[in-house]
């Protein structure tokens, strides 16, 4: 373990004029507080703060932080408290000592909504500073290292968690060692067989190549030399085992086929140098076509620069070349640590390039801001996994200005990061000045222009589109708005006659105090609630009204406020309020009039309902409209037919699905395809829907052009994810310019 004066001197070696008394201080009350407490090993506690400090003391990091580090487990495992901390070392180190503290006391069911509040919190205290996230990626990195000490299921779910939130976070700061060390430690605990084969076969390879590597840095140092760069450092890397994985994984390759498991570091002075070197190499060697990439005139999102190129050099050995100045290697290694190397009274760094504020901190403060607006613990998850993991594409707005996306994005997650507005109104995207489809994946260098109009609202089915996070989470609260919207009239209406039966008046001034106890964060969605008769109208009233007593109500009456069921000849179940069944019983008998109907029968009689001309499937939100009769037609919830029917809310009927599983059947959607109109176009399409086990009913040639050609199908599916994906498939065809499901 570590000694006090050790740490000291480790600190005095890149900082001279190190506060010693601080972190004297920090050193003795972490080992007060954690006293007898030992680690899973055996090891005393105080072993762990220590090493996590060890780990900030190679990145250079100041006395402040590295006292955090000593600090950073004294809140949430001693008998600490942020006063006595702000007390003894003053706000700024209890703050940033508080950020780390998990929240304890948390009244959450799901393990996966306690990681992710969590995460929510780190994530907002590395907002606003980030000393934090240095501190909890060296907190991860040793408790990595001394993994193997826990149960194989702890280790197992702390692997992972590593891997997809940890390990991204470090690349996001440009701190590729780190993130490599922590993406190894978890590759051997989540797939040690694959780790052990892969370490095997690379020790191997390493010690039959060892000559041909010395070799190939001999004769590039020795090149450069000649041509003027005589300070020019090169060296030569192998492959970890878990980056030869990823590549085998993603390629579909197997060992044998690697062609560059080793990669070599040209390190120079100054910019231009790099250039220089470039040239001198791809005039020397040939260069592989499509392996060059220059992040020096266009740095990475996390402030990586470095050109990379390919070429077939020494004993045609194909070799990766990265190509970097000497400021821009510590970049690489430690990523945002490394700013303060070069911030202290200085205008500009050593190799001649500006000093600025670090993009990839920047770049991270604009993600959690996002990430902060989801609605729920596992969605902000979801979405930070999906903003963290992802290699990324760089595409331009026709003024010039670079958007960093997730591979695989399309023009819609442009559009969101461009602005959450820009995406909500997004109808059409022109990729290098051509109308392209929205589901077109974006590529480097791209330049997408966005159309938009004003009375867009986003379809929930872009939600399966879209890789971002911000996108989706977006999209689902655009979609939430449009539902919210289209029940929060008639929730208020069957509010309004609650309150009215019961000599009240109803106002939403009124439901302000009680919203939260209602289960909702505002007052229109409580509204909309009870609208969609999720949330009863009579607890609304004794919500706002505690003290009410309705004398009247009789078991008949208590009842109206629950659900039942009727059932269609399909052998599928709808929920329906029994407080509306009275309006819907008719004769016991059931109907044989129309064939296109559907029978539904309820407690005590026969219910004709039929779907709208454009059909409804499972997964959709819908709504019955009673014809004042013995009959209902089903809509889904977007259908446009629903405006008639906005001023006679005694029509609407709220129903569910409630699929029989023993009675499979198809139901009703209706697509617009937009092909080019050549031969084979309708084929390849039918064949498509027939691949993704969906049926043709009708089909319709709308419109016919020299160019294109506009289909209608009313298709028969199983469910809305079915046809989700069905929509997906359609339009990566390349016959396919646009496809959308229609509503009438």
């Amino acid at each position: 373990m570590m000694r006090q004066y050790e740490l000291v001197e480790r600190v005095q070696k890149y900082k001279p004029d190190v506060n010693e008394a601080l972190l004297n201080k920090a050193y003795v009350y972490a080992m007060q507080k954690h006293g007898q407490q030992t680690r899973a090993s055996g090891d005393p506690y105080i072993s762990h703060p220590l090493e996590v400090a060890a780990i900030l003391t190679d990145m250079h990091l100041d006395e402040s932080t590295v006292a955090v580090a000593l600090l950073h487990d004294t809140i949430e495992d001693t008998s600490a408290t942020r006063d006595e901390i702000d007390t003894l070392f003053g706000e700024d180190i209890g703050r940033l000592v508080e950020g780390l503290t998990k929240i304890k006391k948390l009244d959450l069911v799901s393990r996966k909504a306690k990681q992710a509040e969590n995460l929510r919190k780190l994530l907002l205290a590395i907002s606003d500073d980030v000393r934090v996230l240095l501190v909890k990626l060296a907190d991860r990195l040793h408790n990595m290292r001394t993994l193997g000490h826990m149960p194989l299921e702890k280790r197992a779910r702390i692997s992972e968690e590593t891997m997809d939130i940890y390990a991204p976070l470090a690349g996001r700061m440009g701190m590729h060692d780190m993130r490599e060390e922590l993406e190894e430690l978890s590759f051997q605990n989540l797939n040690p067989e694959a780790y052990q084969t892969i370490s095997r076969r690379l020790a191997d390879l390493s010690e039959r190549n060892a000559d041909l590597i010395k070799n190939i840095e001999n004769e590039l140092t020795e090149l450069l030399a000649q041509n003027g760069l005589k300070n020019a450092v090169v060296k030569g890397r192998q492959k970890k085992p878990y980056s030869v994985f990823r590549k085998m994984q993603s390629k579909s390759l197997s060992f044998e086929q690697l062609s560059d498991v080793w990669g070599f570091r040209v390190v120079v002075d100054m910019v231009p140098e790099c250039y220089t070197a470039l040239g001198i190499i791809h005039t020397r060697w040939r260069v592989v076509p499509g392996r060059f990439k220059d992040y020096i005139s266009t740095p990475k999102q996390n402030d990586y620069q470095s050109i990379h190129t390919t070429i077939v050099g020494p004993a045609r050995q194909r070799i990766e070349l990265q190509i970097r100045t000497r400021r821009m290697h510590d970049i690489a290694e430690y990523g945002i640590a490394a700013h303060t190397l070069y911030k202290d009274g200085a205008n500009a760094a050593p190799d001649g390039s500006a000093v600025r504020q670090s993009d990839a901190y920047k770049g991270l403060r604009t993600t959690i801001e996002s990430l902060a607006e989801g609605d729920n613990p596992e969605e902000f998850l979801e979405h930070t996994k999906l903003e963290l993991f992802q290699d990324q594409v760089y595409c331009f707005t026709p003024k010039g200005k670079l958007i960093a996306l997730p591979r695989g994005a399309t023009p819609i997650d442009f559009a969101y990061a461009v602005h959450t507005n820009v995406g909500d109104t997004c109808v059409g995207a022109k990729i290098n000045g051509r109308i392209m489809p929205l589901v077109t994946r974006l590529s480097n260098g791209d330049e997408v222009e966005i159309i938009r109009s004003g009375v867009q609202v986003p379809p929930a089915a872009w939600e399966e589109i879209v890789v971002t996070g911000k996108a989706r989470s977006a999209i689902r609260r655009a979609t939430r708005l449009a539902v919210r919207k289209q029940y929060s009239g008639l929730g208020q209406r069957i509010l309004e006659r609650t309150f009215e039966r019961a000599g009240k008046v109803f106002s939403k001034d009124m439901m302000k105090p009680t919203v939260h106890r209602l289960g909702h964060r505002e007052v229109e969605d409580a509204i909309a609630a009870v609208g969609r008769g999720e949330l009863s109208s009579l607890d609304v009233l004794k919500a706002v009204y505690p003290d009410y007593q309705d004398e009247r109500v009789t078991t008949r009456q208590t009842l109206e406020e629950g659900w039942f069921n009727v059932r269609s000849a399909q052998g599928m179940m709808f929920k329906v309020p029994e407080g509306q069944k009275s309006r819907l019983e008719a004769d016991p008998e059931e109907s044989e009039e129309s064939p296109q109907a559907h029978p539904f029968r309820g407690l005590g009689g026969a219910i004709e309902v039929r779907f709208s001309p454009s059909g409804a499937v499972p997964g959709d939100r819908i709504v019955g409209i009673h014809d004042g009769k013995h009959s209902i037609t089903v809509y889904p919830i977007q259908s446009p037919s629903l405006s008639k029917f906005d001023e006679q809310p005694e029509r609407w009927i709220d129903i569910r699905w409630d699929l029989d599983e023993a009675n499979k059947s198809r139901f009703k959607a209706r697509i617009i395809v937009t092909g080019i109109n050549e031969p084979g176009t309708l084929a390849t399409i039918a064949q498509t829907i027939g691949l993704a086990d969906a049926n043709i009913s009708i089909l319709t040639m709308i419109r016919v052009a020299p160019d294109f050609s506009e289909m209608e199908f009313d298709l028969e599916v199983w469910d809305l994810r079915q046809l989700s994906h069905l929509l997906a498939q359609l339009s990566d065809l390349d016959c396919v310019s646009t496809v959308k499901r229609v509503f009438d």
